[in-house]
């Protein structure tokens, strides 16, 4: 899609003033990233065609690493595999899988590798929960982004998950 819109058609600055985002120097742009992360963990429940409750969204925290570990590699992933990931202490992940399991998105079934340990699995219910939330994220981004022209939100897109696949850089570095 080609236009020759410009970049930020609604910002209230006009295009020449300094606080008009095409204006900030590259060390105010990189200040502002981390509150803006803050600003879209707060929006995240926005009001769009498909909301999740504030609990329910917790919950995903769970059920998202449940449905990453096992569908992409098959491994198991037990209470402590869950508390290492989201780096809580194993109380507060067995309480968080607990609530999770009473709610019906998750069960607890024996290890196929060792029969001691017990797994986790989403339950149908679960797999329905993230299938909800990834309607609910695609709807909220489109929403969003929707008077963005296309190539800019390809490009959001593509350096969102270039950004997100290198966050195994900070786990790197408080090991050393």
């Amino acid at each position: 899609m080609t236009t020759n819109e410009p970049d930020h058609p609604d910002h209230p600055d006009p295009p020449d003033h300094p606080d008009h985002p095409d204006h900030r120097t590259a060390e105010d742009l990189l200040n502002a990233v981390g509150p803006a992360f803050g600003r879209l963990r707060r929006t995240s429940l926005l009001e769009v065609e498909n909301p999740i409750s504030a609990k329910d969204l917790s919950r995903t925290l769970v059920l998202n690493l449940v449905q990453q570990h096992t569908q992409d590699s098959g491994k198991e992933v037990t209470v402590g595999a869950i508390a290492e990931l989201l780096g809580v202490d194993p109380s507060v992940a067995s309480r968080m899988v607990s609530d999770s399991i009473k709610t019906g998105y998750l069960t607890r079934a024996a290890s196929q590798q060792d029969g001691r340990r017990t797994v986790l699995h989403l339950s149908p219910a679960g797999t329905e929960l993230m299938a909800r939330l990834r309607r609910h994220q695609r709807d909220a981004y489109d929403c969003i982004t929707a008077d963005w022209n296309e190539r800019d939100r390809l490009e959001f897109a593509r350096l969102m998950l270039k950004y997100v696949d290198s966050l195994d850089r900070l786990a790197e570095r408080a090991k050393q």
